[in-house]
């Protein structure tokens, strides 16, 4: 291993080369890349890397990238990397809305994804943010660092209780899934979703539930799939966000909706920023004291709202739902797998499990490609 400016390059000797454009946890994805024969280039740098440090980087040899939601990979970029002999890129993330893959499949590029390990994870900091923000537990922290303690008093701090609650999950998809659930067995909060689909999953387990219930003489909770967004919120005390970011989501949440929610309403965004108008929530937490958030991902990320900044009932996090070691090592091995399966020539895993990976002796296939479909040809 040698060091080049910011960038560590991993077993120098073979003419195989990738690109990795932020450090991953964990060894196991790095030895991954050079068993296969790799010359690994890795970004040691914290800050965004810039697109014409990209393209300079891909050069004229290179045979697949990992890289990062916050990068923009369009068009220019894809035509540089098949250019440069490439044939995958994978993004740390499950979310692709950073990736043009019309503009990846064109130029014959796999485009890979890390899904199915960040689900718990997510769904556990959707928990967290909920309790953080039901709770004032950030506020109250605050508060007592600044030493304004000076002994119990019964109004100090008062929170919402969770249980009985009606909780609105905005897609149910693996995250919103599964959040719906821990929510639901954790504080018995009745159910409302919105999704395009019935999720008939989410509602038998709430009907398996409610028998557990009647067994211990408790009062059943209640689910029912909303027929509109509107309904959806004019009728929650919680609403969690569990959406991909695209031409109908982008500023799903906006002032007129933000304006028949409760007064008293958590609304919780762990998918992505856009979906909620930034600038409207801000005002919005500004005039209702009541009202609370909790954040862990921002429309122009890095920058954050300054507003929001300022608020004590919102609660912010840098974007780390996925944040625990076991997810993001999980992340690097699947994403290493996605580059050095399409360059071996594997087959496409046909499932959407991809926990096999994670275990001793993974499948001889690439984990999770996205534009497979178009690129079968390809890769016969």
């Amino acid at each position: 291993m040698s060091t080049q400016n910011r960038w560590k390059i991993y077993n120098p000797s073979s003419d195989l080369r990738i690109l990795v454009t932020k450090m991953l946890p964990g060894q196991i994805w790095i030895d991954l890349l050079i068993n296969a024969g790799l010359r690994v280039e890795v970004n040691t740098s914290e800050e965004l890397t810039p697109k014409r440090i990209l393209l300079k980087k891909i050069g004229n040899n290179c045979m697949g990238v990992i890289g990062q939601l916050t990068e923009t990979w369009d068009a220019e970029l894809f035509k540089a990397l098949k250019k440069a002999g490439g044939k995958v890129y994978c993004n740390y993330a499950v979310g692709v809305d950073n990736v043009d893959l019309n503009a990846a499949t064109e130029y014959q590029i796999a485009v890979g994804n890390t899904p199915g390990i960040l689900t718990e994870t997510t769904a556990e900091m959707a928990l967290a943010l909920t309790l953080a923000c039901a709770r004032r537990i950030v506020e109250s922290d605050q508060y007592l660092r600044a030493d304004q303690f000076k002994g119990w008093l019964p109004g100090l701090f008062l929170g919402e209780r969770l249980k009985g609650k009606t909780l609105g999950i905005i897609g149910t998809g693996r995250i919103g899934l599964k959040y719906a659930k821990m929510m639901s067995y954790g504080f018995k909060v009745n159910l409302i979703y919105y999704s395009r689909r019935k999720n008939e999953e989410l509602e038998n387990s709430i009907v398996r539930f409610n028998y557990l219930l009647k067994e211990n003489n408790e009062n059943p909770i209640s689910i029912k799939k909303s027929d509109s967004l509107k309904e959806l919120l004019i009728k929650a005390d919680i609403v969690s966000l569990h959406v991909p970011l695209n031409n109908e989501t982008n500023h799903l949440i906006q002032t007129e909706h933000l304006s028949i929610m409760k007064d008293t309403a958590i609304l919780i965004n762990t998918s992505r920023g856009a979906v909620i108008h930034e600038a409207a929530l801000a005002e919005h937490c500004a005039k209702n004291k009541n009202f609370k958030a909790g954040l862990d991902v921002f429309e122009n990320e890095p920058v954050v709202n300054d507003k929001l900044k300022k608020l004590k009932n919102v609660t912010l996090t840098p974007h780390i739902a996925s944040a625990t070691r076991w997810t993001r090592e999980a992340m690097a091995k699947i994403a290493a797998l996605n580059i050095s399966g399409i360059i071996n020539e594997f087959p496409f895993w046909d499932k959407e499990d991809v926990e096999p990976f994670l275990e001793k002796g993974s499948p001889r296939a690439v984990p999770s490609i996205i534009n497979k479909q178009v690129l079968d040809r390809f890769y016969d």
